[in-house]
């Protein structure tokens, strides 16, 4: 095992011990969290649903790429085909490994720094250009023009500059904010569905695209963005009260919930509306519900696909500020991405880099958003079902507190039918998915190198936890 690897084992008891005794050079701040403020299981059960899903907002697209019955089919195997797999083997290595940068620190495990910082590369770039499709969506569901402007830039600036506030003022504030912005946003579809049940027939769920306009491309991109991030919450597995314990419930708990957050809503809009499939552009659940419910139920709506849009852009720019932090914790980066404020111990570095990515890339068309971003994370997630295999083949003794309870060849399986979908997700790319994400490898690749070279210069401080 190589020099930096020995040092994971005290890094993360010091995480979870929370007394702020990381130490970094040139006096980084500490990375430990106080015990009174980690999540607890609902706020982590609402973190991940906004981490993959936030509802059914934005899976109009698949209904009219394909017709209501593939995608309701879709919706209900792909949260237990792909959905499952992804949380087990979030669930083990979250608890065996319960620091701050979640699958960073698994692959550095795994196969050491470099595939460590590729990894994150990977999966940091996807979550902060994810995070920008979301005032795209905001945009369609108010009505509003979504091409650039100076006036549209400027309330996307304004937006993220906001909701970063909101972040830093901590996660326990984002974690239950999770939670009423949920509650609030998920209300709405159950009484459509509940209103809607007299109204349905399922011979609706027949309704055909018009031969020829059929595009499974954008079926399947469509459906693997509303169902993928389930490991993303492991970016913050140093800041869960007992981690080893709540992430595997949590995640459980989540696979039910956000299945049943997009199957039941579009099982009744498709099935109580005779909208053709071409009809179901983005926004048009709101419009279905003004059918079902009348317009007091289609405002509810549109105003809960605003509060999903800013759960979802809460999660996932924590998400990517622990992962930068739990990156520095491990010398992957500058001790600076690990500097806590004061009195929130939110990582205010981190959160106003991410900010700022995500800014920069907001100005991208939302297809080449979802495609790249569905492509860096196929990237990224091929490399980390491989670390999960290659940990459990090579560190047979790590202390797994949740252990998947499947031997090897059974886990190489269970692994090998997201896989399958994933290298499908990066064949299909686009030539310009295709030269960002290379564009951005390597960046990764030249990143890590710079990194090593300030470390061995002591150009830059960073964490005593790498040699």
């Amino acid at each position: 095992m190589n020099q930096e690897n020995q040092t994971i084992e005290p890094l993360l008891q010091r995480q979870q011990e929370g007394d702020g005794t990381v130490a970094v050079q040139g006096g980084g701040h500490a990375a430990g969290h106080h015990r009174g403020s980690k999540l607890t299981l609902l706020p982590l059960v609402f973190l991940i649903y906004f981490e993959v899903a936030g509802g059914p907002y934005g899976a109009e697209l698949a209904v009219k790429a394909a017709g209501p019955l593939p995608t309701l089919l879709g919706f209900l195997a792909f949260p237990f085909a792909w959905g499952v797999p992804e949380s087990l083997v979030t669930a083990e290595l979250a608890a065996a490994l319960p620091g701050n940068g979640g699958f960073v620190l698994w692959a550095d495990r795994a196969f050491g720094p470099l595939a460590g910082s590729l990894l994150g590369t990977w999966k940091y770039f996807s979550c902060v250009v994810n995070v920008a499709a979301y005032p795209a969506l905001v945009a369609d569901y108010l009505g509003l023009q979504a091409g650039p402007g100076l006036a549209r830039t400027g309330a996307v600036a304004g937006l993220t500059a906001l909701l970063s506030l909101v972040n830093y003022a901590g996660l326990s504030v984002v974690g239950w904010g999770a939670v009423a912005l949920g509650l609030v946003s998920l209300a709405p579809f159950v009484l459509m569905t509940g209103m809607a049940l007299p109204q349905v027939r399922p011979r609706r769920w027949t309704a055909q695209v018009v031969e020829g306009r059929k595009d499974w491309r954008l079926f399947l991109n469509t459906l693997f963005w509303n169902l993928n991030y389930w490991d993303s919450a492991s970016t913050m597995a140093g800041e869960v009260e007992r981690p080893e314990r709540t992430f595997p419930r949590a995640l459980a708990v989540a696979v039910v919930l956000i299945a049943a957050s997009y199957l039941l809503p579009l099982m009744a809009a498709t099935g109580a509306t005779d909208a053709a499939p071409e009809a179901w552009a983005d926004g048009y659940l709101a419009d279905a519900a003004g059918i079902i419910g009348g317009p007091w139920l289609k405002y509810w709506i549109t105003a809960g696909a605003v509060l999903s849009s800013v759960g979802m852009f809460e999660a996932q720019l924590s998400s990517g500020a622990y992962q930068l932090l739990g990156m520095a914790d491990l010398g992957l980066l500058p001790a600076s991405f690990a500097r806590r404020s004061t009195r929130f111990r939110t990582p205010w570095v981190a959160i106003a880099a991410s900010s700022t990515v995500t800014l920069a890339v907001s100005f991208l068309a939302f297809d080449d958003v979802v495609a790249t971003a569905n492509f860096l994370y196929s990237l990224g997630t091929l490399l980390e079902f491989a670390a999960f295999l290659w940990l459990r083949a090579r560190r047979p003794g790590l202390k797994r507190p949740y252990r998947v309870p499947l031997p090897l060849p059974a886990l190489a399986a269970m692994c090998a039918v997201p896989s399958v979908f994933l290298a499908y997700v990066c064949a299909v790319a686009g030539w310009r998915v295709l030269a960002l994400a290379g564009a951005l490898t390597a960046l990764g690749v030249g990143l890590h190198g710079a990194m090593r070279l300030c470390r061995t210069n002591k150009w830059l401080s960073f964490s005593t936890a790498v040699a």
